[in-house]
This record gives structure tokens, sequence and C-alpha cells, in this order.
């Protein structure tokens, strides 16, 4: 059921389920961001040669899914390098993701799911002496074959 409000929700209230086989309510990481939510649909031109006006029709093609970029603190957890080496290993692994924003009370209002998602990119942390309050942040770049969308 969705609910009617006057104010958009937080973008900073989420919860990432990884779904590998860890409770996913434990945390695995302060995640900061999680970037490039989305899919898009490729639109075929086609033209029927019996129009009377000379224009193109457009018709809904393929879609797919977004890259997804997840960044979180280094917390001393290895379950993103595990997942890159597992799948260099297995390509044939996938997992489901799911993304949910909360609201305010921590009740979910909207989950994205990334299907069949492998990751494609890991980027460890930049390590520099000079700031000394900088947070090392690691980041897993993801693609997925699917997309959906739940409004809890």
């Amino acid at each position: 059921m969705t609910i009617q409000r006057n104010t958009p929700y937080g973008a900073y209230n989420f919860l990432i389920e990884f779904n590998d086989g860890s409770n996913s309510r434990d945390p695995i990481g302060g995640f900061s961001d999680v970037t490039g939510i989305g899919t898009e649909i490729t639109l075929m031109e086609y033209r029927q040669g019996n129009d009377v006006e000379n224009h193109v029709r457009k018709i809904p093609g393929l879609h797919k899914a977004a890259d997804v970029t997840f960044k979180r603190g280094v917390m001393g957890t290895t379950n993103f390098w595990q997942w890159v080496r597992d799948t260099r290993t297995d390509p044939t692994l996938s997992r489901v993701l799911s993304i949910t924003l909360n609201d305010e009370q921590g009740n979910p209002v909207q989950t994205w799911k990334l299907i069949n998602a492998r990751p494609m990119k890991w980027t460890g942390p930049t390590l520099a002496a000079k700031g000394g309050s900088d947070v090392a942040v690691e980041e897993l770049v993801v693609s997925s074959e699917g997309f959906e969308f739940d409004d809890n």
C-alpha cells in the first residue's frame, strides 16, 4: 500500500541485502553511497511502407538494468572481495541484491532488486597520510541482468 506524503523521503536511510547466505539484517558495512539504480528500454525505429505520413514509429525493444555502485567504509569485512574472487573462479555465480529505502521510523518504503547480479569492478580505498580524518572507502560496481521495483 502506497502512502501519500507531502515531503520526499530522505536518501540517507537505506538497507542493502546481498543475499550471500548470511543473516541479511546483520550489518556488513557502513554504506555511504549507492548510485546508478535504474533501467533502460531501447526503442527500435520502424516505418511501415504503407504509412500516408512519412514518419518513424518507435517500438519498445530490449531493456537492461544499469550498473550500480556501492561504496562503504572499510570495516574489516571481506565479503565484497570474496564475492569478486568467487565470481572469477565460477562465472555462473549470481545473486539477487535488494536495496530498500526506509522511512524515518525504519519501515521499508521502496525496494529495488537487481536480478542475477555479478560484481564487475572492485576498487580499494585511497590511502593518504596527510588528511587524518578521511574514511577508507571501498567501492563495488555490480552489473545485473534484470531490475525489479517494489513499493512495499
